[in-house]
C-alpha cells in the first residue's frame, strides 16, 4: 500500500499515483486524494461494510486525534474544534449563535468569497444588524493602508469583522495579527474564513482571532463534505445555540448504552465549540481528513508555504514575461500560495484555462483571472512545461 510505504516529500508525486494532470495546480478549488487519503477512506468504508454499527464504534475514536491534530495546526486546544460539513456551515453556525443586539454593525469585504457574506447578510436580516462594507484595494496597496482603512471602521462601531484569511482571487494574505489587535482595541471580534489558508499558509488564532471556519477539501487536501470550526474559549459562554441538534447537549449519547433508561431533554449544552457537532458526524469524511492532516504535518505548514512560493517564483516570472499581469503582492508577508494573473489583450482567460487542460495543466479562471495554486506534491520542474504550453496557446 503506497501510502504506508512512502513519506511524503515536499515535490514528490509518489503519495498522488492516481492524479492524470502533468501539473495540477487547483488546490485552492479542489484538491486531487492522496493514496494515504483513499485508503483511508476504503478502510472505514470497508469496516462498515462488514459489521454496520461496530465500524462505527471502530472509526469513531480517531476523530478525537483529528480533533487535536487541527487544533495544533491553528494553535489552539482540542476542546477548541468542532466538527462541522464545510466552510459556509461554520460560518452560519457563527452568525446565527451569537448574542447580537438589533443595530449591532458587522463589517465584510468587497470581493470576498460569497460563502463569508451570504450567511452574514441572512443573519443581518434576521437579527435587524447593519451590515458595512469594506473595498480590498486599500490592502492590496499595502499592509498598512488597508489596517488604517480597517481602524476608521472600527471607529464607527463594530460589532464583528468577518474575513478570509487569504483572498480566493487575488491571493493575497490578510494581516490577521494587526487585524485581531486592531478588532481587540476597538471591543469588536473577529471572524476568519480559512478555506483559502490552512494547510498550505500558517495561520495561528492565538493572535487574538475569535472564530475561525474551514472545510477540507482545498489546501488541507482532504475530501468534501467535511470541515470544522473554531471557538476562542473567551467566547464560548456567549453562543445561544440556535442551531442546535441532540449530540450538542453534554453526554448526548449516554440514554443508549447501560442498564437503565436515561432518556432526557433537559440536559445542558456543551460549552465548547462541540455545541455545533449537531448530528452523525461524517466518519468518513473526517477520517480521510486525519490522514492528510497527518501528512501535513509531517511536512509543517510553513516549508510548504516555503516550497509552493518557489514555485510561483519561478511561474510569476515565466508569464510576467509573456504580458501576463500578475496579482501577487510584493509584500512577501502578503503573499499566500496562489498566483493570479490577468492574460495579456486579446487573450481569453477560458479559452487558456481550457487549452492548458487539454495538455494537462489544470488551474481555475475566477472572476476573470486565470490562477495557479501547487501544494506539496508540485515540482519545481514541472514549471518549464506549464510555461511552453502557454506559449502554444499565445501563439
Amino acid at each position: 500500500m503506497v501510502g504506508l510505504m512512502t513519506k511524503p516529500e515536499l515535490g514528490d508525486r509518489s503519495l498522488v499515483p492516481q492524479l492524470d494532470a502533468a501539473a495540477y495546480l487547483a488546490h485552492a478549488a479542489i484538491s486531487p486524494l492522496s493514496a494515504p487519503v483513499c485508503e483511508r477512506v476504503s478502510e472505514v468504508a470497508l469496516g462498515y461494510a462488514e459489521g454496520g454499527m461496530t465500524g462505527f464504534v471502530r472509526w469513531t475514536p480517531p476523530l478525537q486525534t483529528l480533533r487535536e491534530q487541527l487544533a495544533s495546526l491553528i494553535g489552539a486546544q482540542a476542546q477548541d474544534i468542532g466538527f462541522v460539513s464545510n466552510t459556509t456551515h461554520g460560518v452560519i453556525d457563527i452568525a446565527y449563535s451569537l448574542p447580537w443586539n438589533a443595530g449591532d454593525r458587522v463589517l465584510v469585504f468587497e470581493g470576498e468569497f460569497p460563502a463569508n457574506v451570504t450567511p452574514w447578510q441572512r443573519a443581518a436580516l434576521e437579527f435587524d444588524l447593519q451590515l458595512c462594507w469594506l473595498g480590498l484595494d486599500a490592502f492590496h496597496r499595502s499592509k498598512e493602508e488597508g489596517l488604517e482603512a480597517l481602524r476608521a471602521e472600527l471607529q464607527n462601531g463594530l460589532r464583528l469583522v468577518a474575513v478570509s484569511a487569504v483572498q480566493y482571487k487575488t491571493g493575497l494574505r490578510m494581516p490577521l495579527p494587526e487585524m485581531a489587535a486592531l478588532c481587540q482595541e476597538h471591543g469588536a471580534e473577529l471572524f476568519v474564513d480559512a478555506i483559502q489558508s490552512l494547510g498550505v499558509t500558517p495561520i495561528d488564532v492565538s493572535c487574538g482571532i475569535d472564530y475561525l471556519s474551514s472545510g477540507s477539501h482545498k489546501g488541507l487536501m482532504g475530501a468534501e463534505g467535511a470541515g470544522f470550526v473554531y471557538v476562542a474559549p473567551s467566547r464560548v459562554e456567549q453562543l445561544r445555540p440556535r442551531l442546535a441538534g441532540w449530540l450538542s447537549h453534554e453526554d448526548p449519547a449516554a440514554f443508549l448504552v447501560g442498564d437503565h433508561a436515561q432518556l432526557r431533554y433537559d440536559k445542558p449544552f456543551q460549552k465548547s465549540a462541540r455545541i455545533f457537532e449537531i448530528g452523525t458526524p461524517n466518519v468518513i469524511g473526517l477520517n480521510a481528513l486525519c490522514a492528510s492532516v497527518d501528512l501535513l504535518s509531517q511536512l509543517g505548514v510553513e516549508a510548504i508555504h516555503a516550497h509552493c512560493n518557489r514555485y510561483i517564483d519561478a511561474l510569476e516570472a515565466g508569464l510576467q514575461e509573456r504580458g501576463f499581469r500578475s496579482f501577487r503582492s510584493s509584500e512577501r508577508s502578503s503573499r499566500s500560495t496562489l498566483l493570479s494573473v490577468q492574460a495579456p489583450d486579446g487573450a481569453r482567460v477560458s479559452r487558456l484555462a481550457a487549452g492548458l487542460r487539454k495538455q494537462g495543466v489544470i488551474c481555475n479562471t475566477p472572476d476573470g483571472l486565470l490562477r495557479f495554486s501547487p501544494h506539496w506534491p508540485n515540482a519545481v520542474s514541472e514549471v518549464p512545461r506549464v510555461l511552453e504550453a502557454v506559449d502554444g496557446l499565445l501563439r
